[in-house]
């Protein structure tokens, strides 16, 4: 309770300077600090399912997590964080909420028609991504490398074209991050833990920006790539999972050049395993796969991303301070992880410092606990380099999704599982009936 009310009075401080900070210096570029919203009050057509689910997982999700077959949890836990984040979007409408999300002035759809010609685009991409070079890409585009926006172009190419379908893929990818996290955590810890997670992966407030952004996709991506490596230095077959997982560590540098920090995430999962380094070239190999595609079709990833750092200094990232940001962005990642997981974290340092010793010398020795506590340290590890870095000052509620999937299983840790979810399900009601999101 002492964490939570540390982070309550992080968030309420962050509201207080950053609202003083924008009506006098307007440097901050968002309405309603530290949250990229407006303040709205409303109701939606996904009100009620979204009571409805909050409701049906605080009563049944944890015996229902004890009970169910491991595969059947998995895809009640996708299913059920489908309904969650549906219903959560449908609070501000079908267009305002799902469909109309991506395809916005800055987003993926503005874009379609000028990869008619996909290998031509590619070349000439880094040609367009500074703010006055000929034709620049919107904001979202340049800000991303081109495998974000290919996503979208192929979907428009096999028929599913239009803001619907983008905010649809969005959020069912999207909630299959929750079920693919378990399989990481099974394989990494203990059944146990992964199982006491579940109802908490499922109820994120989270959720409120998995529909309808790109960065949900993401999340679900690199969680898949996490996934897959921890069964490649666990389970039986460590050159299929371990091929696996490094094609899709390699997708998500070219869906986001801030993903490249997995690989903090992917150092920690490599020592929790028993094999360690046996699956190791086979990550290798299949990490290399996407890199050398798009370095073939002509685009350069150091280059784009050279220049996405002198356009980012020149327009508002520029402008907003990072005095406010470095300690504000924490207070956005506190209400996506929401008061259960604050929680955790704070039992997760603690079991760290516990096992310090033990964890230096034979980290893959250890006991199912400390194992989740070292893996959630490395998702925060990753996102405190982030936030150092500078290149993500506001906006963290979206941007660091992924980052946020790896701290929900440390909720395994609380005692009365129902009183935090009701936490956790009251936030997110709030959030998203309270606030206009810009995401």
């Amino acid at each position: 309770m002492a964490a939570v009310l540390a982070a309550v009075l992080l968030v309420t401080a962050a509201a207080l300077v950053g609202t003083s900070i924008e009506r006098r210096h307007h440097s901050l570029f968002v309405r309603w600090p530290p949250l990229f919203a407006q303040w709205e009050p409303h109701l939606g057509p996904g009100t009620p399912a979204a009571l409805a689910v909050a409701v049906a997982v605080v009563a049944y999700g944890p015996l229902l997590a004890t009970r169910l077959p491991w595969r059947a949890l998995l895809w009640a836990s996708w299913g059920t964080a489908a309904a969650w984040t549906f219903s959560l979007a449908l609070i501000d409408g079908w267009q305002r909420g799902i469909a109309g999300r991506l395809t916005a002035t800055n987003e993926y759809l503005t874009v379609i028609d000028r990869f008619h010609d996909i290998p031509a685009t590619l070349r000439d991409f880094t040609h367009h991504i500074l703010s006055h070079s000929p034709a620049p890409w919107p904001a979202h585009i340049a800000g991303h490398p081109p495998g974000a926006t290919v996503t979208f172009v192929l979907l428009d190419r096999v028929g599913l074209a239009g803001g619907g379908w983008a905010g649809v893929w969005c959020i069912v990818a999207g909630a299959a991050a929750p079920a693919t996290v378990l399989v990481a955590v099974r394989a990494l810890a203990a059944e146990e833990l992964a199982r006491r997670a579940a109802p908490f992966l499922v109820l994120a407030p989270a959720a409120v920006w998995v529909g309808a952004s790109a960065d949900g996709y993401f999340a679900a991506v690199a969680a898949w790539a996490v996934a897959l490596l921890a069964l490649a230095v666990t389970g039986p077959r460590p050159r299929t999972t371990g091929l696996a997982a490094g094609l899709l560590l390699g997708l998500t540098a070219y869906l986001s050049y801030g993903l490249t920090l997995f690989a903090v995430i992917a150092a920690a999962v490599l020592l929790l395993g028993s094999r360690q380094l046996r699956p190791f070239p086979y990550v290798l190999a299949g990490l290399a796969v996407v890199p050398l595609l798009f370095t073939l079709l002509g685009f350069n990833w150091w280059e784009a991303y050279r220049l996405l750092v002198t356009r980012y200094y020149e327009g508002v990232g520029g402008v907003r301070p990072y005095g406010y940001w470095v300690w504000a962005n924490l207070a956005c990642t506190a209400l996506i992880v929401g008061p259960a997981t604050v929680a955790g974290l704070r039992r997760t340092v603690a079991t760290a410092v516990r096992e310090g010793p033990r964890a230096l010398r034979r980290p893959h020795a250890l006991p199912p606990e400390p194992r989740l506590a070292l893996l959630a340290l490395a998702a925060l590890l990753a996102l405190l380099a982030a936030d150092l870095s500078g290149m993500s000052k506001a906006e963290t509620e979206r941007i660091w999704l992924p980052f946020a999937m790896w701290l929900l299983p440390t909720c395994a840790f609380l005692p009365r599982p129902r009183a935090w979810l009701t936490a956790q399900a009251t936030l997110a009601l709030l959030l998203n009936h309270l606030l206009l999101t810009g995401w």
